[in-house]
């Protein structure tokens, strides 16, 4: 770890897991996590008919949080923030439960009230995913929390009293569900809904989900669907698809289950239960499509401790591109925020008189900016790394598509390589990508070639477009000679391209 950089942990004692996240801050105010532990407690499982958690089962998941609070401690982890869910929320001895909990830990406790815990998982979602209106659902062990997000802001939310674990425990008398117990599930929901009309009101939005039940959802659908990106993160479920793994569950009996790709064996049995609790809610608020967000509760504590004055960004992508630049600090920034300036200025000059689509400038500055990034792994054959890097980096706010189409413009070389790189992704791109790519990536190619040297000789660019034939009038502080070469050689690649004859003409001012 760098002297100057500062470690948060968040424990989330949850009503079906517990789990420990350690983010880390750089010097400059970059973040990632480096750090994630996640053990089974099933407290929602072990309530006593009497509503109380027993002194036993408080005591069984001491030594889990005081491996975390030791895992903290050895990590240099400066502060730590234990959160506690339903499951210890709705005990009658809550105040006990804390007590015993602080005790033997040493870990301060925090109960999250239904309110708070819907909060933190808008927080989580809103930072991560670019959306103005939706519904999101956040299915746990021991409650579901829904919540209507209107123009970015959080309008309602409802913390219901059952979960995925508390819900099998209470209707699943065998060791499956029976057509009754389904149907019993299904009108529990239903009756929690009726009291919440706003839930039926807001029909055709996205509903984003969190959750196990929701990520184990999206991690079965992925495989079943052999996606090509191992993003779980911002994933769509196709339509109908949601009913279809809730009909097979149902028709399978718990052992056949555990075979299905995706699903974890410990979750066998609380998967369908989950589900129904997703499918009756998602039927009744009429929702638009399925979106699986691997940002939650967790995410959302951790933005409100790194920034308590501005938990919420105002602009998802730019935020997300700014924080990976700041962690991979090779990219060098004069160079790749002068080559998106004159990206932009390209873009803007050639994008009016074609097609291309209303995102394709921000598709575009994306590349500009981090078309570097995989110099941080290695220099030679940087592309190749900045491909996977685009993927993998969780760049929030834009789609899956949008992430391949970001990756393969920043990558651009030529014409038939993009055509071989997006055969891959041909499940996951419209047949009109792939022009798109070539055209945006040549324009970046062609910024590129204006500052090889990495020394910023041409600082003006002035461009004319007559006709067929574009000329470029540099305004230089310095000599470019690496950089009019490199526009040169690229020059007939641009013609075939674009359609348009490229000429250039370079002016050196002396800067006294």
């Amino acid at each position: 770890m760098s002297n100057h950089a500062t470690r948060i942990g968040i424990i989330d004692i949850g009503s079906n897991s517990i789990r420990l996240v350690i983010y880390e801050i750089n010097a400059h105010g970059a973040y990632r996590v480096v750090s994630e532990h996640k053990d089974s407690a099933r407290l929602s499982e072990r309530m006593g008919a009497d509503g109380k958690l027993h002194n036993t089962d408080i005591i069984s998941i001491v030594p889990i949080l005081t491996h975390y609070a030791r895992l903290c401690q050895s990590q240099f982890v400066t502060n730590i923030r234990a959160v506690a869910t339903a499951a210890v929320r709705n005990a009658v001895n809550t105040t006990e439960i804390v007590c015993v909990l602080e005790e033997h830990t040493g870990l301060k406790i925090e109960v999250l009230s239904g309110f708070e815990e819907a909060r933190y998982g808008y927080l989580g979602v809103i930072n991560s995913m670019d959306f103005r209106d939706g519904m999101i659902i956040d299915i746990g062990g021991g409650s579901t929390e829904v919540s209507l997000v209107k123009d970015r802001e959080l309008v309602q939310s409802v913390s219901f009293p059952f979960g995925a674990v508390n819900t099998t425990r209470q209707f699943m008398k065998g060791t499956n569900l029976t057509d009754q117990e389904m149907a019993d599930i299904r009108k529990m929901v239903q009756e929690a809904i009726a009291s919440q009309p706003w839930i039926m009101n807001s029909p055709y939005l996205p509903m984003v989900g969190l959750g196990g039940t929701i990520r184990t959802l999206g991690k079965m659908s992925r495989k079943r669907n052999k996606y090509p990106l191992q993003l779980a993160h911002n994933y769509v479920m196709k339509p109908g698809e949601l009913q279809e793994f809730s009909m097979l569950l149902s028709a399978l009996p718990i052992e056949k289950r555990k075979k299905i790709d995706g699903l974890a064996k410990e979750r066998a049995d609380i998967m369908l239960p989950g589900l129904l609790i997703l499918e009756t809610i998602f039927e009744a608020a009429k929702s638009s499509s399925c979106v699986i967000s691997g940002s939650g509760l967790r995410d959302g504590l951790f933005f409100e401790t790194y920034n308590p004055k501005q938990p919420v960004k105002a602009n998802v992508l730019e935020a997300s591109i700014q924080n990976i630049l700041t962690l991979h600090p090779n990219a060098a920034l004069t160079h790749v925020r002068h080559i998106d300036a004159f990206a932009m200025q390209l873009y803007d000059v050639l994008a009016p008189s074609t097609d291309i689509e209303a995102r394709g400038r921000l598709l575009l500055h994306t590349a500009a900016l981090l078309h570097r990034i995989g110099v941080s792994v290695h220099y030679y054959q940087y592309l190749k790394h900045t491909e996977y890097m685009i993927q993998e980096a969780h760049i929030d706010g834009l789609s899956h598509r949008e992430i391949v189409i970001a990756s393969l413009i920043a990558t651009f070389k030529t014409k038939n390589r993009t055509q071989q790189q997006a055969h891959v992704y041909k499940d996951l791109l419209l047949e009109s990508d792939v022009t798109l790519i070539i055209r945006l990536g040549a324009i970046l190619k062609l910024a590129i070639s204006m500052d090889v040297s990495e020394t910023q000789p041409i600082q003006t660019l002035h461009i004319q477009c007559k006709g067929n034939a574009m000329s470029l009038n540099l305004l230089c502080s310095h000599t470019p000679f690496i950089e009019l070469k490199e526009i040169n050689t690229f020059t007939k690649d641009f013609d075939k391209i674009w359609g348009l004859k490229l000429t250039n003409q370079a002016e050196v001012f002396s800067m006294k």
